[in-house]
């Protein structure tokens, strides 16, 4: 088997401060009016941090193309999942044609 490489400590340590960025930002854009800006801000700065901890802390930047290609279905079927919840959700107020 061959060896895979790690991270080093410090880039452990640039990414966990990426990660505190991220979480003062998010809770500083909370006090922000935005208007419906809001949760596209804060939902981009945790997908952002959500990748990150997935691609350094969970080692998939390093992993073999079979775990990457399962974490990417994985987020696809997620999609999916959403996608048809906000169908039903969005269309509840909505009157029937006739």
């Amino acid at each position: 088997m061959t060896e895979h490489s790690h991270p080093t400590p410090k880039l452990y340590l640039v990414i966990f401060a990426a990660l505190v960025v991220g979480t003062i930002l998010t809770w500083g854009i909370a006090f922000k009016n935005l208007g419906p800006w809001n949760p596209v801000i804060a939902l981009a700065i945790a997908c952002t941090k959500a990748t990150l901890v997935i691609l350094y802390f969970m080692h998939i930047r390093y992993s073999n193309k079979l775990t990457i290609v399962t974490v990417c279905v994985g987020f696809f079927w997620l999609l999916i999942l959403i996608t048809l919840s906000l169908t039903d959700y969005l269309t509840r107020g909505a009157t029937p044609v006739g």
